[in-house]
């Protein structure tokens, strides 16, 4: 690169070129780097949901049994005097002793209706035995399964005792009487709550539990025994579902004190706020509050459920410090159990962490079981507390001047306090611990939005989070919302939703019940609304109809589909994805939806996203129409035809560039061969036949300039390593089932084995012998065969197709999906194999009886004498024998057998560890190229149950669920490349410091000038013959490709990092490589000579190479030996990839739509041997098999694109390269070793230099304007700008000076002087400028 010294330094030009080149860095775009392509394509785990009462209950009936005997005081309880009096808020000396009782009795239940009014009420005052019994058994039978409630006040009895009794009154009152607790379990039954409001009361949970232990062994005893007395007894109920509350330990006296009531734990539970208000009062602080007085505390205005009021508010943030102290305090399972499954049983619970509070302050514990963990001391009391004071100082004011009532700002605040956890915290951390108290808010239309807002950001959070709100019991409050009809609330309750059903689904059928589905109908359909929001609620609506048949019929009814097919071109991709996805669910296998789409022709307008730039809503359009085919209702002929015409709009996707949408594609095809099986099944037999009879020529094996690559011997040949996505490819040798193995033999028609060939026996072909399937052993196509059917369909005419006429859309969906089955990625060619397989089997299953009468005339012909073929096959082991007459179709390896020989096809067959394999004659004549092992009768036609049925109508790809996670992650996070200080950009800016250092250093090496290049600085054997090599552009990292695999070296220390296999079919091999994003995350593209492109992630590191994707770059190319193969040039600023080869045309393709952009015609009859591009100057130069340049301007339409041919060369061009500068030239150089320099304005070149005959390789230097020869005949050449040799390499270093092998290829690195070399001998090699110089 020239540059000029004055300028580098002028203040003028602010930045360097170097600056720049690292500034771009930053700017540059990446491909193959989304979601897609990062993770696997599959939905996320479900979480376990467990927010959903199983049991939900109520408390139907409640016994309030008091044994006060007013005026009569228990001989065991010494009282004080004075003494605390008051019961139920009255005093029962204060009126005649039986008045007293009744007018406590209907307190005590009044101060229990306002917690459950619906309950039946039953008092029994100062009861017999009887009367409880009686009591308890009718409440009981009347409850059924609910809960009753046991109300026990023994202040006029005396104190339980320890073997478990409680005291009451005999009829005359003249004593007192026990009750078992035993006996009270066995009347109360299960479930139920017990209240128990006596001294000692701790004594009874005691004596409860000891019993409700004993009753579990009587009932295991029974349960073991049927014979013992206690089965033949009715079995006494479990009493796990138990609840107690008990005012005191089992040591503990009630409080006496006289300010207080007597029953102090009653008022703690039914009357909260009032005891708590006078408990207020009674504090030291309370002093603070000038002018409360406790008669003032009785005038408190309101009412308690009116939260407008200062009572109904005082209420209100009771509720929500007490639900929350217990939501951060217990288990949440506990939390569940008492504060989420019973409305009763939660007030009670709530306040009897009140009743904790203020009775431990005068030495009382009150008891609970199940037992809480201690709560009095929790920081949220101080809120009530404050929020008690700013009630009660405004109170003198507002009752003796009337002035307004200020609300109290708790809401507020805890909302702030929220807003801080959520903006403030790290990631991993405890819960908030207001979001009870969020949910108390949502009740509030003050707080409303502002609450919505901050659920909303906090859901976002992660689906733990939706996990913990939808715990908390959020899920009625935001059901409740949905009949609200306030507009501003409308992109908060979409979004609340989304965030919910991306993590339980299953909440569909709670919306379609309370028609909340018409809420989310109405936003897709106003289109003021933002899209990102109608995204949601399209996504919301896709969950509801997701195998929800009432959500189906809801939504259909709602006019969901018109809605859809309106918004199916909004410019937002993820709503268009997201409506083709809705719309391929309401159908899904529900016929009504299918019609409905039929007459708006949905099918035709989804066409429309078959061709959309986002890989992801082509995918969602495939899906649509999959499932659009995929009914399984009555044909008739008009659905036929749509069926064709989608299937032959669908077949349009085959090379679509995305893996993603490929497999969709095989699924939606699988859908059509289920419903149309019979049609398939006929075209499968008939392909079957045809690949049996024809024979396909197989790629010679000649050695000609375009591939100089020999067979390769086997002890070269070390492990490979395994691949993640493409383990099923490498199935190494091992001993199977050998019957199993034998099923796959294709015998052809004469009943004659087919021949083993020797190649396909040798090392090198075992790695990819069972390619493409998980295992062959259980198919009946196997790959090859596919593979052979596909390639026979595309060179011979088959116009003889018995029964569908060949061009029938049965025969070309069937080539599709042999085409797919080929598919260089291995998700979807196994995809395809099992469609395909799964139709074979049921063609060859339902053909079997009368093929087998046919075949018996065929036995007559030729002998079935073991054949010569057999002798080579011992030696499978080693490297394979001479080509002798055995013949594959399917090899390089060995040249074509001659014409009298019958062609077979290979069997897909790996030979057991010994090598050996068996000879015809131990196969039955007849033996038809469907049927199982030798010793299984051919008759046995019901062995289809044993079979693996390969397709399902529920083969999935996972794509809906993998899109769906979108909405259950988060969406307002900064994403981590963005963050500056997440851990990934700081490595990216590591990188790009390094590219800046490279740079740097590289620059000034080529600057200073060099005067040789033979310094070899690395040599190595290399496990294959290299065919390409590559240079990473800023690691010390080289990949050299052979014929089928890649491996890895580390130039500078000198060792191997990796070495894998690409996966390509043996017939093909790689041509090409390029490092894409070599800046940053560098991805390697290998192309080969059938058209497909690899791009591999995760090499040369100790991580396992990983496929982030392949497509088939050009189609219909055939490996020839003579073609150049495929040739790629890739372009990282506009993420596009020019592709070409023996083909004629250059086709170009955009990384980041993964789709074909552009094809160029070259106009020669002769194939692209190099392609070079500039994307400034949108030229692309072409060196071509004819030995013509031709430049063309891609911005031109197809027919005017070329814009300059030079026909200068005689021969076959090596090389031709566009500089990249703004008047770069174009250099080129011929198999004759003349370089020419063209400039693109002029028809002629400007300069010309010989170099030497017989080139086989050839590269330029972009920075330092070297360039490289290699020969035939064993030597390379190194020339400068001027043609002047200044380097020739003859011998390798150190060998004993051995001769350097022919060269079979050769590379610059993009910024050192360093040239890497390999050669036919296995070697690479790697020479630098002078020795250490970087």
């Amino acid at each position: 690169m020239k540059m000029d010294s004055d300028l580098i330094h002028s203040p003028a030009v602010g930045l360097t070129e170097e600056e720049e080149a690292d500034m771009n860095d930053w700017k540059l775009p990446l491909a193959f780097m989304k979601k897609r392509h990062l993770e696997k394509i599959e939905g996320s785990k479900a979480l376990a949901q467990s927010w959903r009462m199983k049991d939900r209950m109520k408390t139907v009936s409640v016994a309030l049994v008091l044994c006060l005997n007013v005026g009569v005081d228990p001989p065991d309880v010494v009282k004080t005097s004075p003494c605390a009096r008051l019961e139920c808020w009255i005093d029962p000396l204060s009126m005649s002793p039986q008045k007293a009782l009744e007018t406590i009795g209907a307190n005590l239940q009044k101060q229990y209706e306002t917690w459950q009014p619906r309950a039946r009420y039953k008092q029994s005052l100062d009861p017999t035995v009887d009367e409880v019994k009686k009591l308890c058994t009718s409440l009981r039978r009347n409850a059924k399964e609910e809960r009753v409630l046991f109300h026990y006040n023994g202040h006029g009895v005396p104190r339980p005792t320890v073997n478990g009794e409680i005291w009451v009154f005999n009829k005359n009152y003249t004593q007192y009487i026990p009750l078992s607790i035993y006996d009270l379990q066995t009347w109360m039954g299960s479930p139920s709550i017990f209240v128990y409001d006596c001294s000692n009361a701790g004594i009874i949970v005691k004596s409860f539990k000891q019993f409700a232990l004993q009753r579990e062994q009587e009932l295991e005893v029974a349960a073991i025994n049927p014979s013992h007395p206690l089965a033949q007894m009715p079995l006494p109920p479990s009493m796990k579902n138990c609840i107690q509350l008990a005012a005191c330990e089992a040591s503990e006296l009630l409080p006496m004190n006289p300010d207080l009531p007597a029953d102090l734990f009653t008022s703690c539970l039914t009357t909260p706020i009032k005891i708590a208000l006078r408990w207020f009062c009674m504090q030291k602080s309370a002093k603070l509050v000038p002018g409360v007085t406790l008669d003032l505390i009785e005038k408190i205005p309101g009412r308690l459920n009116d939260r407008r009021t200062p009572l109904g508010e005082l209420n209100w943030i009771f509720t929500a410090i007490t639900d929350t102290i217990a939501w951060n305090v217990l288990p949440r399972d506990l939390f569940q159990k008492l504060f989420r499954q019973d409305l009763l049983v939660a007030s009670l619970f709530r306040n009897f962490l009140l009743a904790e509070r203020i009775m431990r302050s005068y030495n009382c514990t009150p008891v609970s079981s199940p037992r809480l963990p201690p709560t009095y001391m929790h920081a949220m009391w101080q809120a009530w507390d404050l929020a008690v004071d700013i009630c009660l100082s405004q109170l003198p004011t507002i009752i003796e001047e009337g002035t307004a009532f200020r609300h109290s700002p708790f809401f507020a605040e805890q909302l702030t306090a929220f807003q801080v956890w959520l903006t403030m915290g790290v990631e991993n951390r405890n819960p908030p611990e207001q979001l009870p108290i969020v949910l108390q808010v949502l009740l509030s239309q003050v707080h409303r939005l502002r609450a919505l807002d901050l659920l909303g950001r906090f859901l976002d959070l992660g689906p733990w989070a939706v996990s913990l709100a939808l715990s908390v019991g959020i899920f009625p409050y935001v059901l409740k919302l949905l009949q609200s009809s306030a507009r501003e609330l409308r992109p908060l309750l979409v979004f609340i939703w989304a965030k919910i059903l991306a993590v339980d689904s299953s909440c569909q059928a709670d919306l379609v019940k309370d028609n909340g589905h018409k809420y989310f109908l109405s936003v897709l359909a106003d289109s003021y609304m933002p899209a990102e929001h109608r995204t949601m609620a399209v996504f919301i609506l896709a969950v509801i109809v997701n195998s929800y048949n009432t959500g189906q019929e809801a939504c259909l009814q709602g006019n969901l589909i018109a809605n859809c097919l309106e918004q199916l071109s909004d410019p937002h991709p993820l709503l268009r994805q997201w409506v083709a996805i809705c719309l391929g669910r309401i159908w899904q296998n529900f016929d009504p939806a299918r019609w409905c789409g039929v007459r708006d022709s949905a099918h035709e307008k989804l066409y429309t996203l078959l061709s959309d730039p986002i890989p992801e809503v082509r995918c969602a359009a495939v899906f649509a129409l999959g499932t659009f085919v995929g009914n399984s209702a009555e044909r008739t002929d008009h659905s036929t035809t749509i069926d064709h015409n989608v299937a032959m709009m669908l077949a349009q996707l085959i090379n679509d560039g995305s893996p993603v949408v490929r497999k969709e594609l095989v699924v939606a095809l699988s859908h059509l061969v289920v419903q149309y099986e019979s049609n398939f099944c006929t075209v499968a037999l008939q392909f079957i036949e045809e690949e049996k009879n024809y024979s396909v020529p197989s790629p010679a094996n000649t050695a000609e300039p375009g591939n100089l690559t020999p067979v390769r011997d086997s002890p070269a040949i070390p492990r490979l390593r395994s691949v993640n996505s493409y383990t099923n490819i490498r199935a190494a040798t091992t001993a199977r089932n050998l019957n199993k193995s034998l099923q796959n033999l294709n015998l052809n028609e004469e009943g004659v084995p087919a021949a083993f060939s020797p190649g396909n026996l040798s090392n090198s072909s075992s790695a990819s012998s069972t390619l493409g399937s998980p295992d062959n052993d259980e198919y009946i196509l196997s790959f090859e065969t596919i593979d052979k059917m596909r390639r026979v369909s595309s060179y011979s005419s088959l116009n003889s197709l018995i029964g569908v006429s060949f061009n029938s859309v049965y025969t070309q969906i069937w080539r599709v999906l042999l085409h797919l089955a080929a598919d260089p990625f291995p998700e979807v060619s196994d995809l395809a194999m099992k469609v395909l397989n799964s139709i074979a089997y049921k063609a060859t299953m339902n053909a079997r009886p009368q093929r087998i009468l046919d075949s018996g005339s065929l036995t007559q012909s030729a002998p079935a004498s073991p054949t010569s073929k057999g002798t080579h096959i011992h030696q499978a082991g080693g490297s394979p024998p001479m080509p002798s007459t055995s013949s594959s179709s399917l090899t390089n390896d060995v040249p074509k057998p001659p014409a009298r020989d019958q062609p077979a096809t290979r069997p897909p067959y790996t030979p057991t560890l010994g090598g050996q394999a068996p000879h015809s004659h131990q196969f039955p004549r007849t033996r038809k190229m469907f049927d199982k092992g030798p010793e299984q009768a051919a008759e046995d036609g019901d062995d289809a149950v044993g079979h693996r049925i390969y397709i399902s109508a529920a083969l999935q790809t996972g794509l809906c669920d993998w899109s769906a996670k979108y909405f259950a992650q988060p969406v307002m996070k900064i994403p981590e490349e963005h963050d500056l200080e997440s851990q990934v950009r700081m490595e990216r800016q590591w990188r790009f410091l390094r590219n800046a250092r490279v740079r740097r250093q590289s620059r000034c090496t080529t600057q200073r000038g060099i005067s040789r290049l033979d310094d070899q600085i690395f040599i190595n054997r290399n496990p294959g013959v290299p065919s390409v090599v590559k240079f990473h552009p800023f690691n010390t990292c080289i990949a050299v490709a052979d014929k089928d695999s890649i491996c890895f070296w580390d130039w500078e220390k000198g060792e191997r990092l990796d070495y894998f296999y690409n996966g390509n079919p043996r017939y093909t091999r790689i041509t090409a490589m390029e490092y894409l994003n070599g800046h940053d995350c560098s991805l390697l593209l290998t192309a080969t000579d059938d058209g497909a492109l690899r791009v591999w992630k995760n090499f040369a590191d100790q991580k396992n190479p990983e496929m982030v994707t392949a497509w088939q770059g050009l189609s219909d190319m055939l490996p020839t030996t003579r073609g150049a193969g495929m040739v790629v040039d890739w372009e990282q600023e506009t993420g596009l990839l020019m592709t070409s080869g023996d083909v004629r045309v250059i086709r170009i393709w955009d990384t980041d739509r993964e789709m074909k952009v552009q094809d160029i015609p070259t106009g020669a009859d002769s194939c692209v041997t190099s392609l070079s591009c500039d994307s400034q100057r949108s030229l692309i130069a072409a060196g071509l098999g004819d030995g013509s340049v031709r430049v063309f301007d891609r911005r031109m339409g197809p027919n005017e694109s070329r814009v300059m041919t030079y026909r200068e060369h005689g021969a076959w061009v090596v090389k031709a390269h566009l500089q990249k500068e703004t008047d770069g030239h174009v250099i080129s150089v011929s198999v004759n070793g003349d370089v020419r320099f063209f400039d693109p304005r002029t028809p002629d070149s400007i300069n010309v230099l010989q170099t030497v005959k017989g080139l086989t390789a050839l590269d330029i230097h972009p920075q330092a304007n070297l360039f490289a020869c290699g020969s035939m005949n064993q030597f390379i050449a190194v020339y400068n700008a001027n043609g002047d040799v200044i380097s020739n390499i003859k011998y390798y270093d150190g060998f004993m000076g051995q001769r350097i092998g022919a060269i079979s290829c050769l590379a610059f690195h993009p910024n050192w002087p360093h040239l890497a070399v390999g050669s036919n001998d296995y070697y690479m090699s790697i020479y630098s400028a002078e020795k250490r110089l970087r």
